[in-house]
């Protein structure tokens, strides 16, 4: 159960850091104030549940900005069931993501008895996206120690490409949006290693407006849509 929890965190922010513009940011509105909701479907459409996120503490550093965002997930019955925050970082034209920093305290409370070391590279995106263009790999890597054994896991994130193009309608409005396909590698005890597809939509100034995952098999599993937007 432990370890389903900690696939699900990751998959959750591997998707939705494309939450997150400044003036070293094409895609993402790193303002301060700017807030969004999305809302989670299963793999029939039925309601999961929905995360709003909010940008805060916003700051420059020469060519480097910084944002905090917030995020608080509830479920369908409006039942909020995880909350946290974590740093983005956009230097250049990159726009970068610290895995470790999502990781943290509050999100893996439940593992207080376990000893957890996580180590990986961040998601890189930069503004200029052009279709078939490939995109570099990204990987996380946790040591939960179990009391006498030490449990290893491994996310993969590869095959990161610009697929196409594709104008989006959601209850938010009508996007023009790039699409990236990528797919989670998951290596853990006792299931071996897995390749789990998915779609982000991006937009200009927006950043994700829909998401969409898939089991190995290419069945979709859930999705998820950009329903409120404030700026």
């Amino acid at each position: 159960m432990k370890t389903k929890v900690i696939v699900s965190v990751l998959t959750i922010f591997s998707c939705y850091f494309l939450a997150a513009q400044s003036a070293c940011s094409k895609y993402y509105p790193l303002e301060e104030g700017a807030s969004f909701q999305y809302t989670n479907y299963n793999g029939k459409g039925k309601l999961e549940g929905k995360i709003d996120y909010n940008v805060t503490n916003v700051s420059n550093n020469g060519d480097t900005t910084t944002a905090t965002m917030e995020m608080k997930y509830q479920d369908r019955k409006g039942k909020e069931i995880m909350a946290s925050d974590y740093d983005f970082t956009c230097e250049g034209d990159v726009v970068k993501i610290d895995f470790q920093s999502l990781m943290n305290q509050q999100m893996m409370q439940q593992f207080a008895a376990m000893e957890i070391d996580v180590t990986g590279t961040d998601i890189e995106l930069p503004n200029n996206l052009s279709v078939g263009q490939e995109l570099a790999d990204a990987n996380v890597s946790i040591a939960a120690d179990m009391g006498g054994m030490t449990m290893n896991m491994n996310v993969e994130t590869i095959n990161r490409k610009v697929e196409k193009k594709e104008k989006v309608t959601t209850p938010a409005g009508d996007f023009d949006c790039v699409v990236i396909y990528s797919e989670n590698k998951t290596k853990m005890p006792m299931m071996g290693s897995k390749i789990f597809p998915s779609r982000i939509w991006l937009a200009e100034g927006i950043g994700m407006v829909k998401q969409e995952s898939f089991n190995p098999k290419g069945k979709l599993t859930s999705s998820m849509v950009l329903t409120e937007l404030q700026k």
